[in-house]
């Protein structure tokens, strides 16, 4: 019997991948098998914490008694609908011809945690091996397999993210329970999502602030072209009078080129993304959720293996990997008419600051793969991110961008006005060339005549943040990871607390609330801060993370006594006036992916009705619009809000019985002939008349 790895992926997709590189050909229900290897697949996490009503049977009940709960042991369980494959994999791990495990999930935080938790329910106790790779191509694969390292190598990693998926339990639970029953509503608190919050919210505070100021400005013009007054404060001008008392008296002299400075302004090419950038930068050009973004490149990383591994927080390159820099182009050759001079030059990065082995953790930038794109495979979206990957990883090797820049001051005794200049020298990787045909031939000591004009100006307000801008934001200040902050930004608007809109994102009454009865240290960013730097900490081995679960089990402690000593007060925004048909309380409205609803708000009583009828597909005969859904007492119609036309809606036998493609030709056919028109009885007797002469 031949010995036999059994290797672990995230994903059935990845473990096909995989399993063809492998030579494991044959295909069974959970997994796939080869001469020297098993290939078996997670699906996503199989495993998570133990529920605090699996650790205590007290803890069943949310009640203000039982808080906090801080169990001496936190276990894992079999998540619900995925026991299947767990059972499948317990049963390999304890098959006699496997004498080792692979892990082979996304090298990161969470991938480890996915295996580490399977090894650990199915008591692995035979060795272990981690595959570490940046790309998912064939050769990708084969190289990572002639370099597996010893699984004990990401202890460290492992105890990260352990500890995070620990502190999020203790804090997130504890906090939420506390503030739920308290308040008597779902009010969902956590370490990260409520700092994150807070940042949208302390920026709608300064909009709300603002109020608007009229002010004026002075612009003086030379043939063309035109400059503003310098000012230490450009806001100083807020009366007409002053302004025209001031430009008059500047009116009355002539002005004087007195400086004239030229520089050449070097402007490098950016490092290529990492992943919050490309989520930032797609959602700035093109509106994509940070979500949407992720699913994108992920795609293109797993599915198409055209880019590199995607959830990486480095901008950097290793240097091992400038050997591979051609092979790179190669693939990418068709992609602008430029790739190819880059090819003759070898490859060679003009880029030179990318190559730091110090500032790649566990994965280098977002660049491509040395695998060919079929652009025909994919999507539209898809081809966006695609191109933004590739256009930042050609800059790479393109020359800086210079340009020589002019800076001409002109004087009316002490007031001075500044005109600039700028003439692309060498466009490099910036390809659009920003050439002004300058209009005035500038010389030291020229005489400029008083040409002015005043503009009334308004101040403008702050903008409310973007996703863009928000994921920025949570960057600066430590708030999750790469991978998590997407998934943060949905869970708040899942949970109501924040909304999208056309304009950006703002925080909802229930969140705006939320904010004021949470504990201070869980609104502003440097508590979460500290414990994202310690978790970072953990992953490098440079701190312990049973240390870092006591401090946040102090910290837990702390916030649901906090939340007890409360005088704050809560008014519910959502329940409305209207009152439950069956036990008189009030309804609560309710966001759902199918719409608005309304909900009784009385907990024992589980009547829910829609808000707003569901559209349907059915067409209206009069305007041809989507006709609404009603529920009427003797069953559900159409009705069009627009002409009022109600229809039968058929049950399942009648729409089963419709009519098949041959019956509805002959009907059309016998529908568009052309009937005979009836004859009149003074055109047959006129006929009958003719026939007889």
């Amino acid at each position: 019997m031949a010995n036999k790895q059994l290797i672990i992926t995230e994903k059935p997709s990845v473990a096909k991948d995989l399993s063809k590189v492998l030579g494991a050909n044959q295909k069974n229900k959970s997994y796939y098998e080869g001469p020297t290897v098993i290939v078996t697949w997670a699906l996503g996490h199989l495993l998570g914490l133990k529920m605090p009503e699996d650790i205590n049977k007290e803890w069943q009940s949310w009640q203000m008694e039982t808080l906090p709960m801080v169990p001496k042991n936190l276990g894992i369980k079999p998540l619900p609908k995925t026991g299947h494959q767990l059972k499948a994999i317990k049963q390999l791990a304890n098959r006699k011809d496997v004498t080792e495990a692979v892990i082979a999930t996304d090298a990161g935080r969470e991938g480890e945690l996915v295996a580490r938790w399977i090894l650990e329910y199915v008591n692995f106790n035979k060795p272990v091996k981690r595959l570490w790779i940046s790309s998912q191509t064939d050769k990708a694969i084969k190289d990572g397999f002639k370099k597996l390292r010893p699984a004990k190598e990401y202890d460290n990693l492992y105890y990260s993210a352990l500890a995070r998926a620990k502190a999020d339990w203790l804090v997130g639970l504890n906090v939420t329970r506390a503030l739920t029953v308290k308040y008597q509503d779902s009010l969902s608190a956590g370490r990260v999502q409520t700092p994150t919050l807070s940042l949208v919210r302390q920026q709608e505070k300064k909009i709300e602030s603002f109020r608007p100021q009229t002010y004026f400005s002075v612009e003086l013009h030379v043939q063309k072209e035109k400059a503003k007054l310098v000012q230490s404060n450009p806001y100083a001008f807020k009366e007409r009078n002053d302004v025209e008392a001031f430009v008059k008296k500047l009116s009355e002299g002539k002005g004087k080129v007195t400086d004239i400075q030229e520089k050449t302004k070097t402007e490098q090419a950016p490092l290529p993304y990492d992943l919050t950038e490309i989520q930032r930068e797609a959602n700035q050009r093109y509106q994509f959720s940070a979500k949407k973004t992720l699913s994108l490149v992920q795609s293109l990383y797993e599915f198409h293996k055209i880019v590199t591994y995607p959830r990486t927080d480095s901008k950097y390159l290793t240097t091992d990997m400038k050997a591979t820099m051609k092979e790179r182009l190669q693939a990418v050759s068709d992609f602008a008419p430029e790739v190819k001079t880059y090819i003759k030059d070898g490859g060679q990065v003009k880029l030179t600051k990318v190559f730091q082995n110090e500032k790649v953790t566990d994965h280098h930038a977002l660049i491509p793969t040395e695998q060919r794109p079929r652009y025909e495979k994919l999507s539209g979206d898809e081809q966006k991110i695609y191109n933004m990957i590739v256009t930042r990883f050609l800059g790479m090797f393109a020359e800086p961008h210079r340009t020589k820049q002019t800076k001409v001051t002109v004087s009316f005794g002490k007031e001075q006005f500044i005109f600039r200049q700028s003439k692309v020298e060498v466009a490099g990787w910036k390809q659009e060339k920003e050439d002004v045909v300058p209009s005035v031939d500038w010389t030291l000591g020229m005489v400029i005549p008083p040409n002015f004009t005043i503009n009334k100006e308004l101040t403008a307000p702050p903008k409310p943040l973007t996703e863009g801008t928000l994921l920025g934001l949570m960057e600066k200040h430590s708030l999750g990871t790469p991978a998590t902050r997407a998934e943060i930004i949905e869970k708040l608007i899942k949970s109501e607390l924040m909304e999208r809109n056309t304009n950006g994102l703002n925080v909802s009454p229930k969140g705006k609330q939320l904010l004021e009865l949470v504990n201070p240290s869980l609104v502003t960013p440097e508590l979460t801060e500290k414990w994202e730097k310690t978790l970072e900490a953990i992953a490098k081995g440079k701190q312990s993370s049973t240390v870092f679960l006591k401090e946040i089990e102090q910290d837990t402690k702390k916030l649901v006594n906090e939340i007890k000593q409360s005088e704050s007060k809560y008014q519910d925004f959502s329940i409305t006036q209207k009152k439950c048909p069956e036990c008189g309380s009030n309804l609560r409205e309710k966001n759902t992916k199918d719409g608005k609803i309304y909900v009784c708000s009385n907990q024992d009583c589980s009547y829910r009705r829609r808000k707003d009828p569901k559209v349907s597909n059915h067409r209206c005969s009069q305007c041809h619009r989507k006709m609404e859904i009603i529920d009427g007492k003797n069953g559900a119609y159409f009705k069009c809000k627009y002409c009022s036309i109600t229809e039968k809606m058929q049950d399942k036998k009648e729409r089963s019985k419709k009519l098949s493609k041959h019956e509805e030709r002959k009907l059309v056919k016998k529908y568009s002939q052309k009937e005979e028109p009836e004859e009149s009885a003074l055109a047959q007797a006129l006929k009958a008349a003719m026939k007889q002469d």
